[in-house]
């Protein structure tokens, strides 16, 4: 039963390690706590269900999820970033804000307030370890999700796109006198973020076979959670961190229940706050960057 449990936060875990990366990218280059990122998660599962129930096929209705999520994550550089730079970093924050609120409402019109049913993909294909069940669409999810932070961590570490993102991080004004142009590097990280988080949404779709408007919100919390879990900043610490907050969830709700899964899961956020406020990979002087 443990191990069964285990397996199953690390499923999850995965789901909440797209998001915690994915604001790890925002706040570890440009420092901002972009909250539209669970909205955007919201349009990738939201929106995959709403084209494949147009007639859509899978993977073209996941593609326009994901093309979706992107063009909104612009119009937040655009709109909600770009205008405030320099300014109050709490302003885009709460215009990020603003935008989760907008694209909640918006599918709340679209399609209701009423949890939808994602379509079975893959119905009843699992894999059998021993007395383990490994669902075939948790164990694609999870190598994807891993496979993804590796191919990121490797270009930021070993590409020459990844170094002009890293100079960015460490300072901006050092960044620019290098010829570094901010302004065309900027929108492609708000699409990269909003790509993982609308993938994240999609296979949290995929997975769970269940879709609405206000998905985003819980998510969004946990993978801030895990982020600061594993280390402001850090990739593999937003890594760690999802797979943390996951298998906490999990285990809280097999063996304690799931009215206190929130207690469990933010107490322990608390409690490595505590122990260890840099988080299980970040360092004590300052905030890593990526």
């Amino acid at each position: 039963m443990l191990a069964q449990q285990i397996v199953n936060g690390l499923m999850l875990g995965a789901i909440y390690m797209l998001v915690a990366v994915a604001f790890t990218l925002a706040i570890g280059v440009l420092n901002f706590l972009n909250f539209s990122l669970p909205g955007l998660f919201m349009v990738g599962g939201m929106l995959a269900f709403g084209l494949m129930k147009a007639g859509w096929p899978f993977l073209l209705a996941a593609a326009g999820a994901l093309a979706a999520a992107a063009f909104v994550s612009l119009l937040v550089e655009r709109f909600a970033y770009r205008p405030m730079q320099g300014g109050d970093p709490e302003v885009p924050l709460v215009s990020s804000l603003g935008f989760l609120v907008l694209l909640e409402n918006l599918m709340l019109i679209q399609y209701g307030s009423d949890q939808q049913a994602f379509p079975a993909l893959l119905p009843d294909l699992n894999i059998r370890l021993g007395g383990l069940v490994i669902g075939i669409a948790q164990l694609i999810s999870l190598a994807l999700s891993l496979g993804l932070v590796t191919f990121l961590s490797w270009y930021l570490s070993s590409t020459a796109g990844g170094r002009r993102i890293r100079t960015v991080a460490e300072n901006r004004e050092t960044a620019l006198l290098m010829g570094i142009d901010i302004s065309r590097l900027v929108p492609q990280l708000f699409i990269a973020s909003a790509l993982l988080a609308a993938l994240a949404g999609i296979l949290f779709a995929v997975n769970y076979q269940q879709v609405s408007p206000f998905m985003g919100e819980g998510v969004g919390f946990k993978g801030v959670a895990a982020m600061i879990v594993g280390g402001m900043g850090s990739i593999w610490g937003a890594v760690l961190g999802g797979l943390v907050i996951g298998l906490a969830e999990v285990l809280s709700i097999s063996f304690i229940g799931a009215d206190v899964v929130n207690i469990s899961v933010y107490g322990l956020l608390l409690l490595i706050l505590i122990v260890r406020p840099q988080g299980l990979m970040g360092r004590a002087a300052s905030r890593e960057k990526l």
